[in-house]
């Protein structure tokens, strides 16, 4: 039997994969983005309401991050509106390690709804898809706490474990932990691209302030500074957050994505050849 859900950030890099992968199955999926039709947008609350109309489960990303500051109120407001649609369940994608997000957390934890929480780790695909993808095609990346050391998690695995919660009642009232299957700094992983990508690219640690100071530099918005720098200073080696867990093989029944694996998968894109992205 088919669901009516939406999908929150549904252009996104959990949210597009997630949206694929329900259409696969042919679910009713509605993509939840501003230039959607009808159109979500976080900043501007009038839209939620069309966006939400008719629809039975969500899928729950904000940008750019649920520890930002002004995301527990908007978590808040969502969950108000999803129970006046009368939306059945909700599952969140949160920060694994973000006391900010627990608080969003538990807003969905509380709402009378069915819900599951996502806890994802670093995504891989930040060195595909986002800020660390302009200095790896420099050749250049520089970046400040080397020595620690994180268990990235692919954004499929990510998406794959959204759409069994989404589809299966028996994920209802869990929180999961997805990381992948080993931990790496970020050396390490220059290192591998470099290697698979054929290319040079060095790795310079550098101080936090002057990695700050660098993305101010480039324009970066300043919302995600904010975000880089809490998740450098609070998240990136905290107590714990090197834990590898096993809520992939647990929700999914296989192994997670490795890092070499997403490496492998990725330098076939080209994404990371300079001259094939400035042809993009």
């Amino acid at each position: 039997m088919s669901s009516n859900i939406l999908v929150i950030g549904g252009t996104g890099k959990t949210g597009r994969r997630v949206v694929e992968k329900l259409q696969k199955l042919e679910q009713n999926v509605r993509v939840g983005s501003r230039n959607a039709q009808p159109a979500f947008d976080w900043q501007n609350q009038s839209t939620w309401s069309a966006a939400l109309e008719g629809i039975d489960k969500v899928y729950i990303t904000f940008q750019p991050d649920l520890a930002v500051p002004g995301a527990l109120e908007a978590i808040e407001a969502l969950v108000k509106e999803a129970k006046k649609q009368e939306v059945k369940k909700l599952v969140l994608l949160s920060g694994k390690g973000e006391k900010e997000a627990q608080l969003c957390e538990q807003v969905v934890i509380h709402s009378g709804l069915d819900y599951t929480i996502v806890r994802a780790s670093w995504f891989m695909q930040n060195f595909s898809e986002s800020f660390f993808l302009d200095p790896i095609l420099a050749g250049h990346v520089a970046l400040p706490k080397p020595e620690a050391k994180v268990p990235y998690v692919s954004t499929d695995d990510i998406a794959d474990v959204a759409v069994a919660a989404l589809l299966d009642d028996a994920h209802n009232g869990n929180i999961y932990e997805l990381t992948g299957p080993e931990t790496l700094t970020f050396e390490e992983i220059v290192s591998e691209i470099a290697k698979a990508s054929g290319r040079q690219i060095q790795f310079t640690p550098i101080t936090q302030s002057a990695y700050i100071k660098m993305l101010e530099e480039f324009g970066v918005p300043a919302d995600y500074i904010w975000l880089i720098n809490y998740l450098f200073s609070e998240v990136l080696d905290a107590e714990g957050n090197n834990i590898i867990s096993n809520d992939i093989e647990k929700v999914l029944k296989r192994k997670p994505i490795s890092f070499k694996e997403y490496v492998q998968e990725t330098v076939r894109t080209g994404v990371w050849n300079p001259k094939t992205s400035e042809l993009a």
